[in-house]
């Protein structure tokens, strides 16, 4: 069973009653205001970089293809260290995880601001950075969604997943590339890339004052100490254990893999989620900004405004979603609502109008992400605790093995067929897929054999 704010040890005591409306009573503890408070900060980072690096591109003289290698840069690296992050996740301290990730973010993102600022930014230290960028994420995002069961009540759970799914589109699509819009109108995208920096040394700061805990399933034995073990010579037995640690190490892998294999619903997602990321990732995250562009919609403003009503309908969306109780039928809602959130899609190609867009994205925020709350709701209610780590890892590293692909394959792939005809694909095909996985893993009978208010 996850555990609740009352097994967080005896730095905090458990919540009392508070007044606070269902979806915000996550906030009752101060573990989880300083969690979600590192988790927005960063969400706010990732929502800069993405307005910012669009522009830097296009003002060192670069385009489509260049953006689609920076993307896939960070795509690569963020399922290059998912498993691995998931297993550090299980083993090592996650709050010393989120800390590393952030200030390692702070460092990659200042460097380019430094050599931006001096005129000597190349889009190889872009992929660079955005290639460091992805792997910090293969190791916050695992520590994170395993941290949140210890930090609060397991009936708070809906909640604090309906949260995060308000703060990714609020913060990733509204206010993050608000503030880096204002930052490169009124200055330099440079200056927009120190606004990223600092996002992320915020954001660690905010690690550092979560008061030590870790749930016990990590190994990490009871709150965590100032104390540092004394330095011990290296000898072949300690060699050994390390080895042995390897070993170990290798083996909780294996044993997530198992899992994910004998579990029919969660290969039928990650399968849909496979489908879902390959024929939407590239399109929305790469050629948005020069559909804006090139559709004779405007510039950066725009682009901005059109990512504000992504994250608008991802606002309603999730907070809908976590005020209501969850649908009977949670797995078929789940995988529909991601699907008829890429109809919308289909308009992309060929409007030249820019509240189209905006009403487009806006849906498309909407029904994706009160999917999400489902489900991160449904990992932390069926997924036994000791593997949530490695399992939050496999997700994005199953759901996303085909983020890297995508992206590279959008700015080629516009050149040569069009965007109409990729936006189309965009809308489609999701659809297609999540009908096969709802049949084809017969997930109605699973959802109303396996209620989630029912289990653990």
């Amino acid at each position: 069973m996850a555990a609740s704010t009352s097994d967080i040890g005896d730095s905090e005591p458990a919540p009392r009653r508070s007044r606070l409306p269902r979806p915000f009573r996550p906030y009752r503890t101060g573990h989880y205001r300083l969690l979600s408070a590192s988790l927005a900060l960063s969400l706010a980072g990732s929502g800069m970089w993405a307005v910012t690096v669009a522009w830097q591109v296009i003002a060192i003289g670069a385009g489509p293809s260049e953006l689609s290698l920076i993307a896939a840069a960070s795509g690569i690296g963020l399922v290059g260290t998912a498993l691995l992050g998931g297993v550090v996740a299980d083993r090592a301290s996650r709050r010393r995880i989120i800390l590393i990730s952030q200030l390692a973010k702070a460092v990659a993102v200042g460097s380019a601001t430094v050599t931006g600022t001096m005129g000597l930014l190349t889009p190889a230290q872009l992929v660079a950075v955005a290639a460091a960028l992805g792997i910090a994420d293969g190791f916050f995002y695992p520590a994170y969604s395993a941290l949140v069961p210890a930090a609060v009540a397991e009936d708070d759970l809906l909640a604090a997943n309906g949260i995060e799914s308000m703060l990714r589109p609020t913060l990733m699509h509204v206010l993050g590339p608000a503030a880096a819009s204002a930052l490169i109108s009124l200055f330099a995208p440079s200056t927009a890339l120190a606004g990223v920096a600092g996002a992320h040394l915020l954001a660690a700061a905010c690690a550092i004052g979560i008061r030590r805990f870790e749930p016990a399933s990590t190994g990490v034995r009871g709150p965590e100490t100032r104390a540092t073990p004394e330095p011990r010579p290296v000898t072949r037995s300690r060699i050994s254990r390390a080895g042995g640690h390897v070993r170990s190490a290798v083996g909780d892998l294996g044993a997530g893999f198992a899992y994910l294999h004998s579990t029919p619903w969660l290969i039928a997602t990650l399968a849909f989620a496979v489908t879902f990321v390959l024929v939407t990732n590239g399109p929305v995250q790469v050629l948005l900004p020069f559909v804006v562009r090139d559709q004779g919609m405007g510039g950066p403003r725009e682009f901005a405004l059109a990512l504000a009503c992504r994250g608008i309908g991802g606002v309603v969306g999730s907070l809908t979603m976590s005020a209501l109780p969850l649908p009977r039928r949670y797995l078929s809602v789940m995988l529909l609502a991601w699907a008829a959130g890429c109809l919308p899609l289909l308009a992309l190609g060929s409007t030249d109008r820019l509240w189209i867009m905006m009403a487009a994205l806006f849906v498309h925020g909407a029904l994706t992400s009160g999917a999400m709350v489902i489900w991160g709701t449904l990992l932390q209610r069926r997924v036994p605790p000791a593997m949530l780590g490695r399992v939050s890892s496999l997700d994005f590293f199953v759901s996303l093995s085909m983020a890297p692909l995508s992206m590279a394959l959008a700015g080629p792939a516009a050149a040569t067929w069009g965007n109409q005809w990729i936006f189309l694909v965009a809308g489609v095909v999701p659809m297609v897929a999540a009908a096969l996985a709802v049949t084809v893993a017969r997930l109605p009978r699973d959802e109303i054999d396996q209620p989630l208010d029912r289990t653990r």
